[in-house]
């Protein structure tokens, strides 16, 4: 789960019209992770490490070898040779503002002449590239940066454009030269299907804006979107808001089967004198959820940790409560209805019909688990048969199991994981990762380390900005930002937006400069493109010349792969239009690419790439062992996405609502665990801001990507002509093709075309899997 959301970072801005929208051992010497041998047999041969695959190793895992820049030569951030500090930011958005204005004139001409006309799909996506490219460069830089003035630069430029986007996004006049185009059947047939594409994007998005309301409405619109974007940053301040401490009282730890700490908490208590005040998500709250025979104090931290304040509560309802009420001034019965309408659920009802046959699908597996803790709690407190699994029973009687590889692997330095991503993409698409010095200037930090990604037969195809280590006020988790978009260049016809009609050309030339930098002719390509450019946010340990080179935990590597899925969307997704360009597709697909990647690592095909002196696959299966709970956990999401669907639905507006109500209720009627009174768990599901009414995202392309693997790749993931055909019918076209066309394609499932109601049952009935071994906790 972009991350994540962000875990990916891609553009921040709402989705608007213009959207910034180390080596392994012999191969007789691997096992399983039970200790058991496995079978191994000799597979095809692999490409052998190159060069450049050996240079990553180097790169990452040698401290005293790595320089992020080149002393010989100098620039400005990402290669922009003005951007060489904050001031020429602003400078740069003043510039941009300047020519976004002048496009914006030329669009609002387009209806006084049929070639113009013929123009808008193009002109509108270069108004909003335009806007992007200093929008997602100043996201980054507020994010990453270690400067403060950078910082507050970005944070400038950042509210400067978006300023400017939000009026463009109710610009009735641009609204009415869209209508004027797409009402043009032979303006249709003309521009091509990726175009419509892009206009039904900027039309949909129109539509959502209120731009069909008079004035007073769409002030309502305005001051509403802002009332919740308010709401919803106060709803994610008490998402992190600690919990109150529950109280436990030193003699209901005896037992504890975690002697180290809780020794120390009967100590701790016995000097003090009193109960020990424990708090929610401290290393003493988890030991007791996992230790504590007694279930009291268990029960107590459990409903600690799902505590609200009423503040916090009534903060959450105010908020649903306003999306329910601009839904319906904008004409949708409910926010799901307005969310999904351009995603590949298309409506709510699709959403329950796909949830509904989850749970269907999952609950014996979920039954089962829990009849095995029910044995296990019967065995421990000598009830009756079959006692009832409570909420604080599941960590204790099932405590979660670290992430592990499917067959016993050495420690896996960071360079050792990058080369094994660069051999598997050569294998599947012919494309490689090639470390390069960043000249003076061109990154904001020495750990930043920049590669190219090089097609076999176009040479580099964009870049990646590898920053990879934990630091001081840099965001935690990883994250992908798309700081730049692939876009055709060529056919821009700039020399038509009067540009010479600024008083001082000077005042823009910062701007053609930073639009020139981007543009690159590739062989066999026609046209002029734009290419990619992202950065790869992680916060893993810093390697050392005493500690030596990075070693990741398996989950580490996970992650890697995942964000390296998204990466490689952007770089092969490269389109004619940025607003369909690599990651900028629905919201219910983008993550498809990314979790399947994922999967990959479950392949000891796959891993023997991490070997740089492996030139055979290895064929065996794996052997590892999984959580016997983790259905118990991805059952739980599915209630969560239904939870997101009911707090998204009419009903919010019913004077007696009462989102814990809900919850309960819906715990008890669907939910396999009873809902425990007095929780309320709603206040920290934080995603209910930022991924309000689409949460079943990440369960839908868990469900697609299962199937994929399963289907396409699981007997020979190292194949070219599988990974061609993958990047031929998903990754090439980013958003500017139906999902469902892309899915039922790679699949050969005509079926699922339509992408109806009757589709998103048949996705439901699939059988998720946990990538790579993971516990299934989100």
């Amino acid at each position: 789960m972009l991350a994540t959301a962000a875990r990916n970072a891609r553009p921040k801005c709402p989705r608007k019209i213009f959207q910034f929208h180390g080596c392994l051992p012999k191969k007789d010497a691997f096992r399983s992770s039970s200790g058991r041998r496995s079978a191994v047999t000799q597979a095809a041969p692999t490409i052998p490490a190159s060069v450049d695959d050996r240079a990553l190793i180097t790169l990452f895992d040698e401290p005293r070898s790595r320089s992020s820049s080149s002393p010989w030569s100098h620039t400005g951030l990402f290669g922009h040779p003005s951007l060489i500090n904050p001031r020429a930011l602003i400078s740069l958005t003043n510039a941009t503002l300047l020519r976004a204005q002048k496009l914006t004139d030329r669009i609002l001409r387009a209806q006084e002449s049929r070639d113009e006309l013929l123009k808008v799909v193009k002109n509108l996506d270069r108004l909003s590239d335009l806007l992007c490219g200093v929008i997602d460069l100043s996201e980054l830089v507020r994010n990453a940066h270690p400067d403060r003035v950078w910082v507050d630069a970005a944070n400038h430029a950042y509210e400067a454009l978006c300023e400017f986007m939000n009026v463009l996004n109710t610009h009735v006049g641009l609204y009415e030269v869209l209508k004027a185009v797409l009402t043009d059947k032979d303006i249709i047939e003309y521009i091509g299907p990726e175009a419509i594409q892009t206009a039904l994007i900027f039309w949909r998005d129109f539509e959502k804006s209120a731009i069909n309301l008079p004035p007073d409405q769409r002030d309502r619109f305005v001051a509403l979107s802002t009332e919740i974007l308010v709401l919803g940053r106060e709803f994610q301040r008490g998402v992190v808001t600690p919990r109150p401490p529950a109280s436990i009282k030193p003699e209901e730890l005896s037992g504890l089967k975690d002697q180290g700490m809780g020794v120390r908490l009967k100590l701790q208590a016995r000097f003090t004198n009193r109960d020990l005040l424990v708090y929610p998500g401290s290393l003493q709250a988890q030991m007791i959820m996992r230790a504590a025979p007694d279930e009291e104090p268990r029960r107590r931290v459990y409903v600690a940790s799902n505590s609200s304040t009423p503040e916090q509560i009534n903060i959450l309802e105010t908020m649903l409560r306003k999306r329910a009420e601009l839904s319906r001034l904008v004409g949708s019965e409910s926010f799901a209805h307005l969310t999904l309408d351009d995603k590949m659920a298309k409506s709510p009802e699709n959403v329950n019909h796909f949830l509904n046959a989850l749970m269907d699908h999952t609950a014996p597996a979920v039954k089962g688990a829990l009849r095995s803790l029910s044995l296990r709690k019967q065995e421990h407190l000598n009830t009756p048969p079959f006692p009832i699994i409570q909420a604080w029973d599941r960590d204790f009687y099932c405590p979660p199991e670290p992430p592990a590889p499917p067959i016993s692997l050495p420690p896996l330095t960071l360079g050792t994981v990058f080369m094994a991503l660069s051999r598997l993409f050569r294998h599947l698409y012919g494309i490689s990762l090639r470390p390069v010095h960043a000249a003076s200037g061109e990154v904001w930090h020495t750990d930043v380390q920049k590669l190219e990604v090089v097609d076999e037969t176009q040479g580099v195809i964009g870049w990646i900005y590898a920053d990879l280590f934990a630091r001081r006020g840099k965001p935690g988790g990883a994250a992908h930002y798309t700081v730049r978009c692939s876009r055709r260049t060529d056919d821009d016809d700039e020399n038509a937006d009067r540009l010479e009609e600024i008083l001082d050309p000077r005042s823009i030339q910062e701007s053609i400069e930073f639009e020139a930098v981007k543009r690159h002719r590739l062989p066999k390509q026609e046209g002029v493109y734009q290419l990619p450019l992202v950065v790869l946010l992680c916060e893993f340990a810093r390697p050392s010349v005493s500690r030596g080179a990075t070693v990741l935990q398996w989950h580490e590597v996970n992650t890697l792969f995942h964000e390296m899925g998204h990466a490689m969307h952007s770089m092969i997704g490269r389109t004619e239009y940025q607003n369909v360009a690599g990651t900028r597709c629905a919201t219910d697909f983008v993550e498809l690419p990314s979790i399947l990647m994922e999967h990959f690592l479950n392949s000891p095909m796959v891993l023997s790439l991490f070997n740089p002196d492996s030139t055979t696959s290895l064929a065996q299966s794996p052997n590892h062992h999984i959580d016997p709970c983790h259905a118990i956990d991805t059952y739980q999401q599915i209630l969560l996405a239904a939870l997101d669907q009911i707090y998204h639905s009419p009903a919010v507006l019913d004077r007696n609502f009462d989102s814990t109500s809900e919850y309960a209720k819906l715990q008890n009627t669907r939910g396999m665990i009873p809902y425990v009174s007095g929780t309320s768990f709603q206040t920290q599901f934080g995603h209910l801001f930022g991924y309000g009414a689409t949460y079943y995202s990440y369960l839908l392309d868990r469900a697609i990507a299962s199937r994929v693997w399963g289907n396409v790749f699981s007997e020979d993931p190292l194949s070219r002509r599988l990974g061609e055909r993958y990047k031929d019918e998903i990754l090439r076209y980013g958003g500017g093709r139906d999902p469902w066309k892309m899915v039922s394609a790679i699949l050969s499932s005509p079926e699922l075309e339509s992408g109806d109601a009757e589709a998103m049952r048949i996705v439901g009935h699939w059988r998720i899997e946990d990538e790579v071994g993971l516990p299934g906790r989100h």
